[in-house]
């Protein structure tokens, strides 16, 4: 391969980078300036957790691929049960997340 070949591989990488890593210093530079209780980090905050639980929400009432052919019946309850799983930890999101996959993996193999 000669060094023409490499040039496009090139360009992804720093256009990669620039549109991602940019934006990660420039939130540091002004993550650092701001306050823990401050309102604007409240609704940072709030605008993630809602972003998280919105795709959470869409794979288990719409989902795809293999989830597609489980019931919505299956895919709640295990959601639910990995919820009060996770209260029932001390809100340890690793208990949530092994609950909710195992009771997932179990129904399907049932199922």
């Amino acid at each position: 391969m000669s060094a023409t070949d490499w040039w496009p591989y090139v360009v992804i990488l720093v256009a990669g980078w620039l549109a991602t890593d940019i934006w990660r210093w420039l939130g540091v530079v002004a993550g650092n300036r701001l306050n823990e209780g401050s309102e604007a980090l409240l609704w940072v905050r709030a605008v993630a957790t809602a972003l998280v639980m919105a795709v959470t929400a869409k794979l288990i009432v719409f989902p795809t691929g293999s989830l597609e052919h489980t019931p919505l019946w299956m895919r709640l309850g295990a959601a639910g049960l990995g919820f009060l799983a996770f209260l029932l930890a001390g809100e340890r999101v690793i208990v949530g997340v092994v609950v909710s996959l195992a009771l997932l993996a179990l129904g399907i193999t049932l199922y």
